[in-house]
């Protein structure tokens, strides 16, 4: 008999996550243990129940996915995450798996396609669109752009190493002693060096050629 898999739902909108429960519980082999609107609270039942799927948005407050993932994933390290989000998957695909996620689905999809990328899950595969193989094939960042990651300061890669660790934007402000509005300011300068216009797009560049230098801070 399959085994039966813990499910926890962290979402925005309830009654989106009130249809994926009764998705999820009709297939049979899924138990949802809650659906939680904040963070702090489905982070808290992760940690304390460890179960094997975690299903959440992209955006749900202030702080954004890249932040709380890797926290969830340390305390839960056996548990798969599976991001749901409105935006282009494909981007976000890859910086997301760095941190922890085990698949990306769009909040379009299908119940089918949930539950097929979820079946996978049960049997050690990951499931993508077929569109995407075409980017996930060939490199994201040609490697003559890896001299864009070179361009940065010391102090600029020592952000982008937090950020990339998961460390809040407060936290990097602390470490540096400098303001909150500082590290705005910096983002907005690596942005330009790296060549990109979004957080994901930044970390993904940044881990993708960050092999080539050392951490470095001065």
């Amino acid at each position: 008999m399959m085994k039966v898999w813990q499910v926890v739902i962290m979402g925005c909108h309830p009654t989106s996550m009130l249809g994926t429960k009764l998705i999820l519980e009709e297939a049979g082999n899924l138990i949802v243990l809650g659906t939680y609107s904040n963070w702090t609270e489905g982070a808290a039942i992760v940690r304390g129940n460890r179960p094997e799927l975690v299903l959440l948005d992209y955006c749900m407050s202030d702080d954004l996915i890249e932040t709380i993932l890797p926290e969830m994933k340390k305390s839960a390290p056996a548990s798969h995450f599976v991001v749901m989000t409105d935006r282009e998957g494909r981007e976000l695909f890859q910086p997301l798996l760095k941190l922890g996620a085990s698949g990306l689905l769009s909040k379009g999809a299908s119940p089918s396609q949930l539950l097929q990328l979820i079946a996978g899950l049960r049997e050690g595969f990951l499931s993508m669109p077929l569109g995407w193989l075409g980017t996930m094939v060939s490199p994201i960042c040609p490697p003559d752009e890896s001299g864009a990651v070179l361009k940065l300061t010391a102090t600029e890669r020592f952000i982008m190493e937090q950020i990339v660790q998961g460390v809040t934007y407060d936290k990097i402000a602390l470490e540096i002693d400098v303001s909150r509005r500082s590290i705005d300011n910096y983002l907005r300068k690596i942005y330009v060096k790296l060549e990109v216009s979004t957080r994901a797009q930044a970390i993904e560049k940044y881990a993708l050629f960050s092999h080539q230098m050392r951490p470095m801070y001065a």
